[in-house]
């Protein structure tokens, strides 16, 4: 039983990071399985932006300067794969006006200005709320909290929402069991809670407010869900949980 927990973290950190880890066969077929343990990349993504900048803030390199190199090494370590979704779907949500169009622009590589005005708010707005997390002393709980239940949220959007496409990274992981998915959830939820007491808690169902919005507009606009949204899903829910950590500690 441990064993296919080890293999579950496995797999959920070779699909959401870009870790270099050898899986078995066995591990890669519970890749619908593992989506409990997302929160557990979401929190090492957390762990590698807040080492890196409190090594550079203690080094006496500033907080501004020291989030950007922390948030430099996060990309590195998920390979931008969730900013890359935000693009996309920003791009193809509200660049097309049917779904057959939209999946196609989703699915282009060129970035639109719709993608690069996302990609731009999002990095401004996650800069800024780790800078001053960090002025406030509560930086790593802060990234713990959006970075775990952000990405631990995403295997309940694959629960309600069909795939859309036939191929794709969501596609390739399957459809969860629900009551897996929302045990991840429960994972998170219950760190945030140990971590910021009754805040994190309240910052977590602010978080299931965004990604069931996001949910909302994919099922709407695609009806379904693919990798792009997903990855959208996560940094928009990250953001809207650290805006409401930073709000209740003014």
């Amino acid at each position: 039983m441990w064993k296919n927990y080890l293999n579950d973290a496995g797999v959920a950190l070779s699909l959401l990071t870009r870790i270099p880890l050898r899986l078995s066969e066995n591990a890669l077929k519970r890749s619908n399985k593992a989506v409990w343990a997302y929160g557990l990349a979401g929190a090492v993504w957390a762990v590698m932006v807040w080492s890196v900048s409190a090594i550079a803030i203690a080094l006496g390199l500033g907080h501004f300067i020291s989030v950007l190199l922390g948030l430099a090494a996060g990309t590195i370590l998920t390979g931008a794969i969730h900013e890359d979704g935000l693009a996309d779907s920003a791009d193809g949500l509200w660049g097309g006006w049917e779904k057959k169009r939209r999946l196609e622009i989703m699915k282009d590589s060129t970035i639109g200005v719709y993608g690069v005005v996302a990609l731009f708010f999002v990095l401004f707005l996650r800069w800024q709320l780790i800078s001053h997390l960090f002025e406030l002393s509560i930086a790593l709980a802060a990234l713990l909290t959006a970075g775990s239940f952000s990405r631990a949220v995403l295997g309940v959007i694959m629960v309600l929402l069909p795939n859309v496409r036939s191929d794709g990274l969501s596609h390739s992981v399957g459809r969860p069991k629900p009551i897996l998915a929302c045990f991840g959830v429960g994972i998170s939820a219950l760190a945030a809670l140990l971590l910021l007491g009754l805040t994190g808690l309240i910052a977590c169902v602010i978080g299931c407010i965004t990604a069931w919005a996001c949910a909302a507009i994919a099922n709407h606009k695609i009806s379904g869900q693919t990798g792009d949204i997903l990855g959208a899903t996560a940094i928009l829910t990250e953001i809207t949980i650290m805006i409401a950590i930073f709000s209740f500690a003014q």
